[in-house]
This record gives structure tokens, sequence and C-alpha cells, in this order.
């Protein structure tokens, strides 16, 4: 199925055309940055011009980083607050002309690794967890996604986890992998008692320096990077709208 995958960001909105069976992009990712304050109405432009961009007239996966419940926002950690309660799917529907189906960001991430990356046959319970402005976080049992949930908001120490231990913490308090790997340790053990997952992927732009802390990690539970990284977004929402070919 080829279907047009849009990963929306805090600094940029990018998408491409998606061969589902495979995995691959049809034509070069185009990436336009994310209007100043990212308002619904400015996005959905900026989803609109990606469409016209491609020429496109088929259904569209859209990535977002919010709790999405059957189209809709229901939290906002790092977005502005208008979204909540905004029916994305028929807002972006309605810019475009097109079908689209909308899912958290890091559940898009995971659809992709589980399909093509890391996750790639296996079984049991994986957790994988993207590193970036926030912790987010991907669960599956036996392949099937359970959606939303946002485990990167358990409280560590009195405050949300994401504000200790993820990508941004680290920069926004200078802190040394070691100072800060010890956090996002406290975070993996915390994951484990809790779920007790058989494989845990790391993903988001943090994963890509895991050279520098892994050393420091003392969880129990197998870790590995993502396979997919940069495009898991984009591939992981053209995933989540392929049941949207057959209406």
């Amino acid at each position: 199925m080829e279907i047009l995958g849009i990963d929306i960001g805090g600094s940029g909105i990018k998408g491409a055309p998606v061969e589902t069976s495979t995995g691959a992009f049809l034509a070069d990712r185009h990436r336009i940055a994310t209007p100043e304050g990212a308002m619904p109405g400015e996005v959905a432009k900026v989803v609109k011009q990606l469409a016209k961009h491609f020429a496109w007239e088929g259904p569209i996966g859209c990535c977002f980083p919010a709790s999405i419940q059957h189209g809709v926002a229901r939290t906002a950690a790092n977005v502005d607050k208008s979204w909540i309660g905004t029916n994305i799917e028929h807002l972006f529907a309605g810019a475009t002309g097109c079908p689209v189906r909308v899912l958290n960001d890091a559940d898009a991430a995971g659809l992709s690794e589980m399909r093509f990356g890391a996750g790639k046959g296996v079984g049991g319970l994986v957790l994988i967890v993207t590193i970036g402005t926030g912790l987010g976080t991907a669960l599956f049992i036996d392949g099937v996604l359970v959606p939303n949930t946002e485990l990167g908001h358990i409280e560590m120490n009195g405050v949300d986890a994401e504000l200790q231990a993820s990508d941004a913490a680290r920069k926004r308090e200078d802190l040394s992998w070691e100072v800060w790997a010890r956090r996002f340790d406290q975070y993996l053990r915390a994951m484990r008692a809790l779920l007790w997952p058989d494989l845990i992927i790391l993903g988001g732009g943090g994963s890509k320096k895991l050279s520098k802390f892994r050393h420091y990690l003392t969880v129990d539970t197998p870790i590995v990077p993502a396979a997919t990284l940069n495009n898991a977004g984009i591939i992981g929402a053209a995933l989540a709208a392929e049941a949207l070919q057959a209406t």
C-alpha cells in the first residue's frame, strides 16, 4: 500500500509517501519548519502543504506528540494546550481532502520498529522508549500495540520522569553522560519493576549516543537501539493508516 506518512515535531513537520509492505520511501522526505506556536490551524496548513508537495490524494497517516483517542488529542505535554480536545483527524482531513489517521508519535515509532526494525519477529512484551524532548513510550504484547501508554510521565523523585531523564533534561542541566545515565537507569529499572518487559528498544535522538551511556545502565532487561531512527515516525504513521486504504 502507498500511504503518505507525516511526522509532526516541535521544530519540523516532515513527510514522505511510504510503501507499507517494505517501509521504503517512494520519494525524498520533505520537511517544513513547524510554525511558531504550533497552533492547530497553522499546523493543518503545513500538513496541506506537504500533501500538495507530493500531489497526494490517498490516505494519510500522521503522528503527533500527544495521547490520541479516536483521533482526538487528550494531552498536550509538549505542545500548545489548545490541541486538547481537538479532533486532529477531522482537522487534517478537512485541510487536505484526504482520509487521515492520527496516532501518538512514540506509538508510531514503535509500529515502525516492530514491523521493520529491532522488534521485528520479537514476541512477549516489548517496551520502546524514545529519548528526546521527553520520554516517549510504546508498549507491545506479542506484536500488538497498547496505545497511549505515556510512561514517561510516571513519578520519579517527586516529579515527572521525563523532566529528569530525557535528552532535553541532560542538555538543559548540562549533565555528564554518567550523571544523566544514572537517572535514565533509575527510570528503566522502574519500567522493569512495573512491566517486566522481555526487550527494551531505545529510540529518539538520544539513542544515537547509546555508546556513551550504555555501560552505565544496570537494568538486566536486554536493551537494543532502534533501527528506523529518523524515519520511524513517518513509517509508523503510514502503517497506522493502512486500514484507511479499504474505506
